[in-house]
């Protein structure tokens, strides 16, 4: 009776020993030093998770890691993406933080009037980013800040900007105001780069918009000096001023030699830039120039406009700029 009493309690001692054994090791503070990111490639199994886990240095065995996990763990999925596993994470909290929604997400900023080919440029230089893209369509990229996964590839990125400015456009062309001198949102874009590019002060917006559509609606050249630039470097800064050759070019975006609008955007607008164009100001202006101040005046008349253009030499040979 003896023997058996004592076997007995041998037996509970040892499941104790165990249970303890496996709760310190599940819920005890692990070794590792730091917050440490890791990565869940996606469609990963436990086991294989397990094993990551172990060859970076974030638990001891993936063989108890994975015991206990199902022992003791939740049954929910483990989440794809990079995980911020922080200092002294225990096994349970590494795997509550990989079955959970915290995954780490990065940014890529487009600016307004970011033309694509440095919208190009920024997104093969983000090297988290995996893959390669073309160049996208000129004004097929709202600009905004866009969240994405390391390892997610910049074609997945450029879509979801592609489809944000499509899903834009619409947007605003469907509270487009009876004032308006375009007729497609493909015309308002391509106005909308130009406003984009002619000012960068947002109380301006309207008023340029509604001056560019009081010219196209009298068929006065919009003379707008981006869509000079645009056909020599694709958008990037000229770095010079605009020779006279080149205002005299003929082409398809030059607006100082052609009535109308060019046959393409030549940047990617912001949303404001195209609310503008869709809502523009109830103005009479015809004309403008740069103030010095970072704005421009307007004029409604050449006569105003020439004397405002007086002005502004007289400030740039002020400042030693003529």
């Amino acid at each position: 009776m003896r023997l058996l009493g004592g076997l007995l309690l041998a037996a509970v001692l040892v499941a104790v020993a165990v249970v303890g054994w496996g709760a310190w090791g599940w819920y005890g503070a692990s070794t590792v030093g730091k917050e440490t990111s890791f990565i869940v490639p996606s469609g990963a199994a436990l086991s294989s998770v397990a094993d990551k886990l172990e060859d970076e240095g974030l638990i001891a065995s993936a063989e108890t890691f994975t015991l206990r996990a199902k022992l003791l763990g939740s049954d929910a999925p483990i989440k794809a993406g990079e995980f911020l596993i922080p200092a002294g994470a225990s096994g349970s909290a590494i795997l509550a933080k990989l079955q959970s929604n915290d995954v780490v997400r990065r940014f890529v900023t487009i600016p307004e009037g970011m033309p694509s080919i440095l919208v190009h440029e920024k997104l093969m230089a983000e090297p988290l980013l995996t893959g390669e893209i073309a160049v996208p369509a000129e004004g097929s990229v709202l600009p905004e800040s866009y969240d994405f996964e390391r390892g997610e590839s910049r074609q997945a990125v450029l879509d979801r900007m592609q489809a944000a400015m499509t899903r834009a456009l619409a947007e605003e062309w469907e509270k487009r105001g009876p004032n308006i001198a375009v007729s497609t949102p493909r015309e308002a874009l391509i106005l909308a780069g130009i406003v984009e590019k002619e000012t960068g002060v947002p109380e301006e917006r309207t008023k340029v918009a509604g001056l560019y559509s009081n010219r196209l609606r009298q068929g006065i050249m919009l003379q707008a000096d981006p869509t000079i630039i645009y056909p020599i470097t694709k958008g990037k800064p000229l770095g010079r001023r605009i020779r006279q050759s080149e205002i005299a070019a003929i082409n398809d975006y030059n607006t100082y030699s052609m009535l109308g609008l060019p046959k393409a955007p030549i940047t990617n607008p912001g949303r404001a830039s195209i609310a503008a164009v869709l809502n523009p100001a109830k103005t009479s202006a015809l004309y403008m120039v740069a103030d010095g101040k970072g704005g421009h005046a307007f004029a409604d008349t050449l006569a105003e406009h020439n004397a405002n253009v007086e002005k502004w030499y007289a400030l740039r040979r002020e400042r030693g700029e003529m």
